[in-house]
């Protein structure tokens, strides 16, 4: 009888109830019905023991980052660094969209926050330049799901705690998914950008663009830091080279480096450098979250609250953009989001036992075998099913659910985890923007005022593309298993 959770649970949220509450209403019905109340204090041990966990202490870090991020005025300099990139292009304020919602990912790793964030700022933009708003909307919602592919990424943290993988590794397997999503969107913009009439090009010129003082050395500084680390890299030192070696093979790489910036300086105008030079300072964070975890300084929680602490000192001390009193409205958003979030979490975990109890994942498996024993018919049925669920359910709830279910047939198959954790994710992503429940497109709706329906019917095309990069994740494994493999994350 407890195999009826699943229908019961859809039923629950088809009448309105919140997911928290039908995550526990239906599994919880369902034992007093089967004569196990006992099991009902599995539920309660489970809603805390879901939520009491280290590797999650880093969703609510990376929500006060973001938070600290966009209160501190970090949106506005991607967004120029963005533009002076790419604005020249025809239909370069969608393509700045796009590139923005990139540069975004690194610091969020939220949709929800792409969209209210970027959309507040380029659709009135867009719509200025000839856009029209439907369209702009469409594309900040379609760009915005770029946010938890590229990490650092929410669903990603949540995967991974709930199937036993390692967050770098996902981290890492998804900077190229995302990165290819990123480019599909903008190859589908330059196709449209002559039949449908998008604003010509035109070049961009940015006045009265200024930096302080101690934003410009720290970004003088950062940029001649990371290029000198990258530089030294590929000096080869040797096996048994001492620290006087390598401290000396870096200095010389900070040399050469210090030299290049100065022979670019001399290529580019002014403004385009103070519009980098103000870029530099915030997209620093993913470079500090990912270089510290790959270099084993530390864990992918500690990076988080590692986050928190830069996103502080350049919003207080470098950008001197944020005062003491934004920290309660920060605080309290960031809360919010984060208490949503683990609530959800604490309940899936809950729902999961239930799951375990009525041997769910055994008959599934027995069932999807009986379909074909081919791993790659198998993985384009469940990506339609992944599609048609993520249209209806949120990709974190929808993770917990299914994960723990599918995640060991595809493994019995053959498939490597780390591979369908990514196919899982994105998704489950792609599914915000799609009608008719896609979170993102309501919040899209909020920040153009521009009717779900309509927003919908414009988002189709670039679905499509998004849809195209999945199946080629899915079918193509090198594509995000290549980076963790030749970082040692994946043997």
């Amino acid at each position: 009888m407890l195999i009826w959770f699943l229908p019961v649970f859809l039923v629950l949220l088809m009448i309105g109830l919140p997911v928290f509450f039908s995550l526990l209403a239906a599994p919880g019905a369902l034992l007093i019905l089967n004569g196990q109340e006992r099991d009902l204090t599995l539920l309660y041990r489970n809603l805390y023991n879901g939520m009491d966990s280290f590797p999650l202490m880093a969703i609510p870090f990376f929500m006060l980052a973001g938070e600290l991020m966009n209160r501190g005025g970090i949106t506005q300099r991607l967004v120029e660094f963005s533009q002076a990139l790419m604005g020249h292009l025809r239909g370069g304020l969608a393509q700045v969209n796009i590139l923005s919602s990139i540069l975004f990912a690194g610091l969020s790793g939220s949709a929800v926050a792409d969209t209210s964030a970027l959309g507040s700022m380029l659709i009135p933009a867009m719509e200025k330049e000839g856009y029209s708003r439907r369209f702009a909307a469409a594309i900040t919602a379609a760009s915005s799901v770029i946010g938890p592919i590229i990490p650092p990424s929410g669903i990603m943290i949540i995967y991974a705690y709930v199937m036993g993988e390692s967050v770098a590794a996902l981290f890492l397997a998804g900077i190229v998914p995302g990165v290819l999503v990123g480019v599909g969107l903008m190859v589908a913009v330059r196709l449209m950008a002559n039949r449908y009439q998008l604003p010509e090009a035109k070049r961009v010129v940015f006045e009265k663009v200024e930096i302080g003082r101690m934003e410009s050395v720290v970004s003088f500084l950062l940029v001649r830091l990371n290029l000198g680390l990258i530089l030294s890299q590929f000096v080869p030192s040797g096996a048994d080279a001492t620290a006087t070696t390598h401290w000396l093979i870096f200095l010389a790489s900070l040399l050469v480096a210090h030299g290049l910036m100065l022979g670019l300086r001399r290529q580019v105008s002014h403004e385009f450098r103070l519009i980098c030079k103000r870029a530099v300072v915030p997209l620093q964070t993913p470079v500090l979250i990912l270089g510290g975890i790959l270099a084993g300084v530390f864990t992918p929680t500690e990076a988080a609250a590692v986050a928190v602490a830069y996103a502080i000192f350049i919003g207080f001390g470098v950008l001197r953009t944020m005062t003491l009193a934004d920290l309660p409205d920060v605080l309290t958003r960031a809360g919010i989001t984060s208490s949503v979030v683990l609530l959800l979490v604490g309940a899936a975990m809950s729902f999961k036992t239930v799951v375990s109890l009525s041997h769910a994942p055994e008959q599934l498996a027995s069932f999807i075998l009986t379909l074909s024993e081919n791993p790659l018919i198998l993985l384009f049925l469940i990506n339609l099913l992944l599609f048609i669920v993520g249209m209806f359910l949120d990709a974190g709830p929808a993770i917990i659910i299914l994960g723990p279910i599918l995640g060991p047939v595809f493994a019995d198959l053959g498939v490597e985890s780390v591979h369908f954790a990514i196919i899982m994710c994105v998704n489950l992503t792609v599914g915000l923007a799609t009608p008719p429940m896609g979170l993102v497109l309501f919040v899209a709706a909020a920040v153009s005022h521009e009717r779900v329906t309509t927003i919908a019917r414009a988002i189709l095309p670039f679905l499509a593309i998004e849809i195209a990069v999945i199946f080629l994740i899915t079918f193509v494994p090198a594509i995000s298993l290549t980076v963790p493999r030749l970082t040692g994350f994946l043997n």
